[in-house]
């Protein structure tokens, strides 16, 4: 079950020159039984957060997004709707918890798992 470290980009406001608004992360390809590297803790600023996932999820398939607070114990986080985020299928989900450190998981799939999750934290304002 390997870790899968993610990729990073900025996401710029090039007209009201309020520089850095939010980030993009990206891990994959993730197979079943892998889990991303951790969104880092010093990213919290950029708590207004959704998960993207596209590509083959095989047979039961399914991909958890998780929280820490203490960066040991990780924890599926909620929706918008209350709802552990269990994505089953292509789509993206809204994450309402707030945590130090947030991860993708792939608790479920078969061998032609192949998935690639794509977050974006934006910047509370203030």
């Amino acid at each position: 079950m390997p870790t899968i470290s993610p990729t990073y980009a900025d996401i710029v406001d090039t007209q009201g020159g309020a520089g850095t608004v939010g980030k993009i992360v990206t891990w994959g390809p993730m197979a079943n039984g892998d889990t991303g590297s951790p969104v880092p803790q010093n990213l919290v600023e950029f708590s207004d957060r959704s998960f993207q996932v596209e590509g083959t999820f095989g047979t039961g398939g399914a991909l958890l997004v998780e929280g820490s607070n203490d960066k040991s114990n990780f924890r599926t986080v909620n929706n918008i709707n209350g709802l552990a985020i269990s994505i089953t299928s292509a789509g993206i989900q809204q994450v309402t918890v707030v945590c130090a450190q947030q991860r993708p998981h792939v608790n479920a799939g078969d061998t032609t798992t192949s998935l690639t999750v794509t977050a974006v934290l934006r910047r509370m304002t203030r």
